[in-house]
This record gives C-alpha cells, sequence and structure tokens, in this order.
C-alpha cells in the first residue's frame, strides 16, 4: 500500500482469474470517521490477503473502512465488495444502473446467457463457436459475493470524507452506470476504467449495455476534457497526469478502429463476426489469437462500433434473415 498523494493510500490486488491486466487498483482514501475504499478487488483468496495485509502494515483493519464506492460491477472491482462489507459494516454505494445489473449477472443468469447467444447468433456467428463465447465468461461468478448497494449516487452528487469531497461524475460506455469521482479543490480524478494511462477499455454492444454506448462514452471524455485534474488514479496500471493529451488519444484510437472497419468492409454487407475476424486486436493479436473470451469481447466492441457508425448515419444497418449486415451507405 502506497500513499500516492496525501490522505490516498494506492492498493494493487491481483488478478488471477483470466488474463488481462495484472492488477486492479483499489484507493484506500482518509476521512474524519474512517476510510472510503474504492474498488474492491476480485474475491480470491489472494486479493483477500493482499488487502488484509495492505491494511495490517499500515496499522489498520477492515473496520476502518467506512464507505465502499464500486465504479462498476465488474468482477475485479467489485467481487470482494460483500466480503469487505461483512467485516466493516461499512457501507456499499454505486450507480442505480449498476445495481440493477447484479441479480441477473451474477445471480439469476440463465435470461441473460439466452440474450447474449441470441445476440451472437444475430451478428453472424455459427453455432458452435457461438456457444464457446457465449459461455466465456460462465463460472466467473464464484469470485462475486453479490451484493446489493446500501446507497445509489447519480451523477452530480458527491461523496464527502470530510478531508475530501467528491463530485460523482455519470461516465457510461465501459459499463452502462460507471461512474468517476473529481476532487475539485485538490485536483484529483478517480478514474475507474473509463480512462486508463496505457490500454484502452472495452466498449461493447451486448445485452445489458446503454443504447450506443461507444457514442456516450466518446461524449463523456470530450465533457471531461474540461476537467482541471492535475493527478489521475486509473482503475489499472499506473497513476498518470495528462488527462486531456491522454483523453485526446482515446478519442484519436477509436477513430482509426472506425477507419479500420470501413477498410475491412471495402463497401460490401458484412456481418460484426466477418469483421471482427479481420481486425488487428492489440499490436500483434489477431483473431485467430485470442481466447474465447477476448473473441467475445472483439465481437462485442466491434458491434459498439458499428452500432455508432449507424447511428451517426455512416454506415446502413440491414436486418435480414436472422442476420445483421452493415454496409457503408
Amino acid at each position: 500500500m502506497t500513499e500516492i498523494t496525501p490522505g490516498i493510500h494506492w492498493i494493487k490486488l491481483p488478478i488471477d482469474a483470466v488474463g488481462g491486466p495484472a492488477h486492479i487498483n483499489s484507493y484506500l482514501i482518509r476521512g474524519d470517521i474512517g476510510y472510503l475504499l474504492v474498488d474492491s478487488g476480485w474475491n480470491t483468496d489472494s486479493s483477500f490477503g493482499t488487502m488484509h495485509n495492505s491494511l495490517v502494515k499500515n496499522g489498520l483493519g477492515f473496520e476502518d473502512i467506512s464507505q465502499i464506492l464500486v465504479t462498476h460491477v465488474h468482477p475485479d472491482h467489485y467481487g470482494m465488495a460483500g466480503r469487505i462489507k461483512k467485516l466493516s459494516g461499512a457501507t456499499i454505494a454505486m450507480h442505480p444502473i449498476e445495481k440493477e445489473l447484479i441479480e441477473p449477472r451474477y445471480v439469476h443468469m440463465e435470461e441473460l446467457l439466452h440474450q447474449t447467444d441470441r445476440m451472437l447468433v444475430d451478428n453472424g456467428l455459427p453455432h458452435d463457436e457461438m456457444v464457446k463465447l457465449r459461455d466465456a465468461t460462465v463460472g466467473l461468478e464464484q469470485y462475486i459475493i453479490p451484493t446489493p448497494p446500501d446507497i445509489t449516487l447519480r451523477d452530480g452528487e458527491t461523496v464527502t470524507t470530510g478531508e475530501f469531497t467528491f463530485r460523482v461524475i455519470w461516465t457510461p460506455g465501459h459499463s452502462s452506470g460507471h461512474i468517476c469521482l473529481y476532487e475539485p479543490e485538490k485536483k484529483i480524478l478517480l478514474s475507474g476504467d473509463h480512462i486508463l494511462p496505457k490500454i484502452t477499455p472495452n466498449i461493447s454492444v451486448h445485452p445489458q449495455s446503454i443504447e450506443n454506448p461507444l457514442g456516450r462514452y466518446v461524449k463523456s471524455l470530450q465533457e471531461m476534457r474540461q476537467l482541471d485534474a492535475e493527478l489521475i488514479l486509473p482503475g489499472h496500471d499506473q497513476p498518470f497526469t495528462g488527462l486531456r493529451p491522454r483523453i485526446d488519444e482515446i478519442i484519436q484510437h477509436h477513430e482509426q478502429r472506425n477507419r479500420d472497419i470501413l477498410a475491412v468492409m471495402g463497401g460490401q454487407a458484412r456481418t460484426t463476426y466477418q469483421i471482427a475476424q479481420e481486425i488487428t486486436w492489440g499490436v500483434r493479436s489477431r483473431w485467430r489469437d485470442l481466447p474465447d473470451f477476448h473473441r467475445r469481447m472483439a465481437i462485442f466492441e466491434t458491434l459498439a462500433h458499428l452500432e455508432m457508425m449507424a447511428t451517426d448515419s455512416r454506415i446502413d444497418k440491414l436486418p435480414g434473415k436472422g442476420i445483421n449486415y452493415y454496409r457503408q451507405n
């Protein structure tokens, strides 16, 4: 646990359940009547042990945590929140949209799996591959303790510890109810997965996504360019500075991805599945190199770009015979 700025400690919790970032960042923020914990990590023994040891080495215990804020309910940010609440008595807070995602995603999953099945088929996946991608997240629920929030937070509301007063910013895209925290006096932004220093977060169209999630994401980024933030504390990787240049890089990445998709379409009507297979994912990764979970993210991220361009009238969506096609107009 590192004090990254006076009153805010940075805890790196391991992610050992799936591939991806090596750790998730949790932030412990000093308050007058206890600490605010922002994001909790996976509910695994290694993550719990890291959190416990970090607290003990700094003379703290779980009982010193009075608030838990969840930026969004993906397993790495939400999984251990219920376990910490039980030990600490802390309240859990999140956006109301995220609250509504918990039960269908982690408790009664059958309908969500069926909806995912249909969406994959509608976008051109053959049955055998659809089954593998549909079931790619089955089993992740073991790393989450589904726990409803005590408090829901909307855009513009404040979260205070006494020493810090954060403004809640609703930032849909990576998740429909994702929120960031901005401390205007101290010029600190806790950006969750909305803005990361080196990678771009996955923005997907899926059964639980908001309409046109990539369009909403880019709009939110453009609005956040106006913030006067000198220190950005992200959900993964390292704290960083330079908010506006990083936002510009992310927007440029998505504009380039749109151009790549249009090039792959080549003026022809193509399915999301056909397009996703021809895009380069990362520096060297192509479709054939991706595990099933990442293929699923690639399909839904491609779909987010297609839906954004369809909304902007750059391409046409052509439903036909149960499979959707897209073509540049």
